[in-house]
């Protein structure tokens, strides 16, 4: 049903002749009288009937009209909030990797403050299962990540912005450890190590792969753990070394940390949302609010393009 015609519906019950409609809507009465005869005929019911000169709504038609002033009102809300002059609401799901937490967790905390008619729900996944779920539509927003020296090729259908780097390290037995950035000649030394790698990060492998393979020699993947706790522990009994993003690293007795430098890269952040759901002002101003907690957490965080403080786009 087209608005135009419910609203000529709702301001025929308000003001009970069809001259007043038109006086009120700068339409001629014929053009409303033709409008309310198309509403009718697409309803399939009668919704006026002529009491001598004028019309008077049927109480199907009257019934209609009370729809149309909900109906209208909610288009009216609609169009306030994707226009800014409203508070954004709705539900977001946010798909995240389990290390973004120091990005995402301020984030929700000061979005439930600040803007509460957003629900964020969330999600967690690696970066290659949380981009598919946004192809899919299982996730609106996603906090992704690739490491610098193995690039991603992101899907065509998805925007994505960057929002800072995280430094990688070396976590090793503190027992004789140097903590200065990373040589090729101190990564040879470990070249007879245990490795840890994740079972499910295929990408960390690679990237340990990568690097020791750089340094001259093939790292000898003993230990499969995902979880960060059991890593460390294993660090710190001396049994393996491994690879860890820089907020995933905690000071623990035994532990010591040494950043990969330009051996290992980076890892970089990404905001990714299929493409037509950043123009949703909820997506936007969460997006705005996961950027602004990034610059406290994260490097070289750029600016957030195409959007305002208040989440709004500019050109």
């Amino acid at each position: 049903m087209d608005f135009t015609r419910l609203r000529l519906l709702v301001e025929l019950e308000r003001l009970g002749t069809m001259a007043a409609v038109s006086e009120v809507t700068g339409m001629s009465t014929s053009a409303v009288s033709k409008h309310l005869a198309i509403l009718e005929r697409e309803t399939g019911v009668p919704l006026l009937v002529p009491e001598g000169r004028r019309v008077r709504l049927t109480p199907a038609g009257r019934r209609l009209a009370e729809h149309a002033v909900d109906i209208l009102a909610r288009v009216e809300a609609a169009r306030a909030e994707f226009t800014g002059e409203g508070e954004p609401a709705g539900r977001v799901d946010l798909v995240m990797y389990t290390s973004a937490a120091p990005i995402v967790l301020p984030a929700v905390r000061r979005l439930r403050r600040d803007h509460p008619g957003i629900d964020i729900h969330l999600v967690e996944h690696e970066s290659e299962q949380a981009l598919e779920l946004l192809q899919n539509g299982g996730a609106d927003l996603g906090v992704v990540y690739q490491y610098s020296l193995l690039p991603r090729v992101f899907p065509g259908t998805l925007t994505v912005h960057p929002v800072g780097t995280e430094d990688l390290l070396l976590s090793q037995p503190s027992k004789g450890a140097d903590s200065r950035t990373l040589t090729r000649r101190r990564l040879r030394e470990l070249a007879d190590a245990a490795w840890i790698a994740s079972p499910y990060r295929g990408d960390e492998e690679a990237l340990v792969q990568r690097m020791c393979a750089d340094a001259g020699f093939t790292p000898r993947i003993v230990h499969r753990i995902d979880t960060l706790g059991l890593f460390e522990e294993l660090v710190a009994a001396g049994a393996g070394v491994g690879v860890v993003p820089r907020l995933s690293a905690v000071t623990r007795r035994g532990v010591a940390h040494a950043p990969l430098g330009e051996l290992g890269g980076v890892r970089q952040v990404y905001l990714a949302g299929r493409t037509g759901e950043w123009a949703w002002r909820p997506v936007r101003v969460v997006a705005r609010y996961l950027h602004r907690s990034a610059r406290e957490v994260l490097d070289g965080v750029p600016e957030l393009p195409g959007f305002d403080r208040a989440g709004q786009r500019v050109s």
